[in-house]
């Protein structure tokens, strides 16, 4: 009986020096946080994408309608079509936005020209503008573009969240003082 013990005992020895698993052992435990890291910094980087673009959307809208003297409510249709473009590879369902002229009255006061919007439902208010005081001076106007997303993630499966990016680009028009909107 002993010397079924000493074995056993020599044996355990031998194990406790043994290092041919170790390798196994800790790519066992490693793994399945490496490949959540992977698939976060995945999600991460997509957002991130849909979220510059979103914002190229805003400054694209801007700077077109910024280049006219006057647009019609089809010129902005077509123009926010370019928006869904942009957004690709991305659904472009999920993209609202809208482009407005505003103006400053006098020292205290802005007013709304015109508001055309793709997927939005009300107008632009002077409160929502959020025009900094020192952009613009009396009877100079500003065209204020937004561009709205709603981003789902593509692993909605394994952590379902929804973010929506939103982003405002303001421009001047460039050739006259105020840009005007006929049908709008």
């Amino acid at each position: 009986m002993m010397r079924g013990l000493d074995r056993f005992c020599a044996h355990l020895r031998a194990l406790r020096h043994d290092v041919r698993g170790v390798a196994a052992v800790e790519f066992a435990f490693l793994a399945p946080i490496l490949i959540l890291f992977y698939f976060g910094m995945v999600e991460f980087c997509q957002g991130y994408m849909a979220l510059k673009r979103t914002g190229h959307v805003s400054s694209m809208v801007a700077d077109l309608v910024s280049q006219s003297d006057s647009v019609t409510k089809t010129d902005l249709t077509d123009i926010f079509a370019i928006g869904d473009l942009i957004m690709a590879p991305f659904a472009a369902t999920p993209l609202t936005q809208r482009v407005s002229s505003v103006t400053r009255v006098n020292a205290t006061t802005y007013k709304v020209d015109w508001s055309v919007g793709k997927g939005v439902a009300s107008k632009l208010t002077v409160a929502e503008a959020k025009i900094p005081s020192d952009m613009l001076e009396e009877g100079e106007s500003v065209i204020v573009a937004e561009a709205f997303y709603d981003y789902s993630s593509p692993f909605d499966q394994v952590a379902p969240y929804v973010t929506k990016f939103s982003r405002m680009s303001y421009l001047r028009p460039r050739t006259v003082d105020t840009i005007t909107c006929s049908n709008c």
